[in-house]
């Protein structure tokens, strides 16, 4: 046993390595590509303060905070959807497709309903908005999915995320509808999974929410693996399952609230992260769940690229190239599971 963790350690490092490489390449390729293209040594002399003013501009002023957003969002929804798996034990929960996206979603159209912006010190209060709207569809979608004799039901769970989220997103959509043009405009935008137009201070809002519900999650990495374990043998090692689940719920639902709140509604990452993960790393939490966020980084960060660099001049939204990555794999793993 001793031996088999000592491999599946050594496996989870070479990963890690592996993936924060390919993260990094995947940055360089976003910080060289785009409408105005920069070559390496011009990325290069610029981040080292030789650059013109307009390569200065474009590198930190656009493209820069735009990379650092989507590798936030995505480390945030890789770790979430590998917590919200780990506390239904369903290998096909995933924050999209639970509604809470959508819940999220309708935070922030009732944010820009009352404050018509995301630029500025307002845009400090979006994450608060969108852990709302998500804790709220949170709360009556695990309401819901519960039986007082079985607990949570996993199968149960997948079909109420999906019956509340469709309720939800008409609702958000209903909302948008009577927005002025400018504000409805942004809002499709996110709701396709859109970074466009991100700054600095959409970075500094989302890397403490990011940085810190991590942590706190890695730090119950062993609680995590008691739930495979199931209720009754989880709850014979001592462990309040109960109150974990709950913890560990809202840690998932305000990491993946916060991350869709600047990075707009992509799914689909919190799904396949955690599958690629455990293939890589093996089933401890404390072995994947960093590579589960990396993943989420090389998904998101890749996804945006290809979205503004190959579709020009009309880049796409980085949701979109998501969902078609996304979409076939779900129907691969739940056709795997029939």
């Amino acid at each position: 046993m001793e031996r088999l963790a000592k491999h599946r350690g050594r496996n989870a490092l070479i990963a890690s390595i592996c993936l924060f490489l390919l993260a990094l390449a995947v940055v360089a390729a976003g910080l060289n590509t785009g409408s105005i293209r920069l070559s390496p040594i011009e990325v290069w002399n610029t981040l080292t303060g030789y650059g013109t003013d307009e390569q200065k501009l474009i590198l930190f002023e656009y493209r820069l905070p735009r990379i650092l957003v989507s590798a936030l969002a995505g480390a945030g929804l890789g770790v979430a959807g590998a917590v919200l798996q780990g506390v239904s034990r369903n290998s096909l929960a995933d924050p999209g497709i639970l509604g809470l996206n959508a819940g999220a979603a309708f935070g922030l159209i009732v944010f820009v309903s009352f404050f018509r912006t995301m630029e500025g010190p307002a845009a400090l209060l979006i994450p608060l908005f969108t852990f709302a709207g998500g804790s709220a569809v949170a709360l009556v979608i695990f309401a819901l999915a519960y039986d007082r004799y079985r607990g949570l039901m996993p199968i149960r769970l997948i079909l109420v995320g999906i019956a509340v989220e469709a309720g939800v997103s008409a609702a958000a959509l209903f909302l948008s509808l009577r927005l002025d043009e400018d504000t409805y405009s942004f809002a499709a935008r996110w709701l396709a999974g859109s970074i466009w137009g991100r700054d600095w201070v959409h970075v500094w809002s989302l890397l403490p929410w990011v940085a810190v519900l991590i942590l706190l999650i890695y730090s119950r990495e062993k609680t995590l693996d008691l739930f495979a374990l199931g209720d009754e043998l989880a709850a014979g090692t001592g462990s309040r399952v109960t109150r974990n689940r709950i913890l560990l719920s809202a840690l998932a639902v305000a990491l993946a609230s916060a991350s869709v709140s600047m990075a707009g509604g992509i799914g689909f990452i919190g799904l396949a992260a955690p599958h690629i993960a455990r293939r890589l790393a093996g089933p401890s939490h404390r072995h994947f769940l960093p590579v589960a966020g990396l993943v989420g980084v090389v998904i998101l960060a890749a996804a945006d690229t290809v979205g503004r660099s190959l579709f020009q001049p009309n880049a796409i939204p980085a949701g979109v190239v998501v969902a078609m990555v996304g979409g076939p794999y779900f129907l691969y793993l739940l056709f795997r599971k029939a």
